[in-house]
């Protein structure tokens, strides 16, 4: 049984909320990275990671816009 048959949801649209869920989840996570980065006074490792975060965040966004079309397919 396919990932299909058992959530009635297609693939490509259940493919695209688990990128969504993922990105979300990491830059959720890079907050805690930020925040043990500031602490140690390391402003380009905090850096990178607000960067990651950010990145997260887009790829979320771009995800939802994906997922709107493909909801009713």
């Amino acid at each position: 049984m396919s990932v299909e048959d058992k959530t009635r949801t297609s693939d490509p649209a259940y493919n695209v909320v688990s990128v969504i869920y993922h990105a979300l989840q990491g830059a959720e996570t890079y907050e805690r990275y930020i925040a043990d980065a500031d602490e140690r006074g390391d402003k380009e490792l905090a850096d990178f990671f607000r960067d990651s975060q950010r990145h997260n965040a887009d790829i979320a966004e771009r995800g939802k816009a994906l997922l709107r079309t493909r909801l009713d397919q």
